[in-house]
């Protein structure tokens, strides 16, 4: 196949979008293997070593062979963002494409795809440090409970998407909100602003009954616990890593930290991410329906892999070999 796209002179693209549970890795596998592709992860978390179960990281002996990338490239210390994302995942399409492979990116992490397929701007935002320092004070002195009602006065849709106890970010929405007097959230819809693709893109995402999901979701948990998630997150805070760290702040560590730090009772914890990634998972699917030319494959029936494997071909050979 072609990695150039001959109507639009533009680099092709593959990419597999879904809710966290949905099977993405299992069929992202039968499709590299079906179309010579080399997969970039699209999510936010897995980009940090030692994170490996709650993000549920594909394990090195599960890839057969296919080369997988943007996975393990931080310490957990470290933040990362969109921006740096989007320029990543484009040099992975470069040297992918330039080795006659398709570029598959397989993702959940809405905003990272969306930035990369339409090349969102994200300009920097001004910062002042006497600001930052008087509301990491007051995160000091009244919590961080406090400072996200702060946040929730003048920001409340950032202050929906962020936890409390990202106090990083809470501190970055508010310092923009007060030296810009845009909120973070009005950015972030700019950044949105319909532009054109730098790819020729085929964009798939993968469904299933909400009832059917959130079983898999309760039952991943339930595995995750089983796979030794409490000992990775006390590992990560053994090393150093603090609890308001951006990486901290993923489903399946902010709800164990508290277990390891507070008392928390593990099953209340347990029940607390399953919750949480139930609701992530409903956010994840209406940030995809928001997006234009995607194409939906239902796989709620697990018995049905085969067919719903030739469905997704079929999507990429009309958009690809039409």
């Amino acid at each position: 196949m072609n990695i150039i796209d001959p109507r639009t002179g533009k680099p092709r693209l593959l990419v597999l979008v879904g809710p966290t549970a949905v099977g993405k890795t299992r069929y992202s596998l039968e499709i590299a293997r079906r179309w010579n592709a080399e997969i970039i992860s699209g999510d936010s978390m897995q980009v940090y070593r030692g994170m490996d179960i709650g993000t549920a990281k594909i394990k090195p002996d599960e890839t057969e062979g296919i080369p997988h990338h943007l996975i393990d490239i931080r310490d957990p210390e470290e933040p990362f963002t969109a921006a740096e994302f989007q320029k990543l995942a484009g040099e992975c399409i470069e040297a992918i494409g330039a080795r006659g492979r398709l570029p598959f990116v397989v993702g959940g992490t809405g905003l990272y795809i969306e930035s990369l397929l339409y090349g969102f701007d994200f300009p920097e935002a001004p910062s002042d440090s006497r600001v930052r320092s008087e509301l990491k004070h007051y995160a000091e002195e009244h919590g961080a409970e406090a400072l996200h009602r702060r946040l929730a006065e003048v920001d409340p849709e950032s202050a929906a998407r962020l936890h409390p106890n990202d106090v990083k970010r809470v501190i970055r929405a508010l310092e923009i909100a007060l030296e810009t007097g845009e909120t973070m959230s009005a950015k972030v819809a700019g950044f949105r602003e319909p532009r054109e693709s730098p790819y020729a893109f085929c964009l798939i995402g993968l469904t299933m009954d909400r009832n059917v999901l959130y079983d898999r979701i309760n039952r991943r948990v339930d595995a995750m616990i089983g796979e030794g998630l409490v000992d990775e997150v006390r590992g990560l805070l053994r090393r150093g890593v603090p609890p308001e760290a951006t990486s901290m702040q993923a489903i399946g560590y902010k709800e164990i930290v508290p277990h390891l730090t507070e008392g928390l009772p593990l099953e209340e914890a347990i029940e607390r991410l399953k919750r949480d990634t139930r609701r992530y998972a409903k956010r994840q699917l209406s940030w995809f329906r928001r997006m234009k030319g995607i194409e939906w494959v239902d796989v709620t029936d697990e018995r049905n892999l085969i067919a719903n494997l030739e469905a997704i071909h079929a999507i990429i050979t009309g958009k690809f070999e039409a």
